[in-house]
């Protein structure tokens, strides 16, 4: 289960050992024909910073950023489930314990908080699990 996950993009900047490369992610439907004529289709610019040390690169390539499936699943996991866990283990929890469900959804919204400033301690850690690679066309 080694798939890939790989993104067209354009060499936004070059610093000592980083690349910012700018994609396009789109939804399902920004494809479509209709998509004019349509709400339901998204689209938004990211920019990526994928570590290189090679100097063949210049502003404007066209370049593809390669990351793992698993890389993907591992960041919904994080950014998602968990927190959703969380939230829901603690709304449950407070409901029962306090008798009172206001205060058991503020705690459960509540805790949220210490979940992401953990997640920003860890954000040095993480950028280095969640790293992409470059491939030059």
């Amino acid at each position: 289960m080694n798939e890939k996950i790989e993104h067209k993009g354009v060499v936004k900047q070059i610093r000592p050992g980083i690349v910012d490369v700018n994609i396009t992610q789109m939804s399902a439907c920004a494809a479509c024909h209709a998509k004019g004529a349509c709400t339901a289709s998204d689209s938004a610019e990211k920019i990526i910073e994928v570590p290189y040390h090679q100097a063949n690169l210049k502003v404007g390539d066209v370049v593809t950023i390669v990351g793992s499936k698993k890389m993907g699943w591992n960041a919904v996991l994080l950014a998602f489930v968990l927190p959703f866990l969380l939230m829901m283990g603690t709304l449950v929890a407070g409901s029962e314990l306090l008798k009172d469900e206001l205060t058991a959804g503020i705690l459960s919204l509540g805790i949220l908080i210490p979940y992401y400033l953990i997640l920003a301690l860890f954000r040095v850690k993480l950028k280095k699990t969640f790293s992409f690679t470059l491939k030059v066309e």
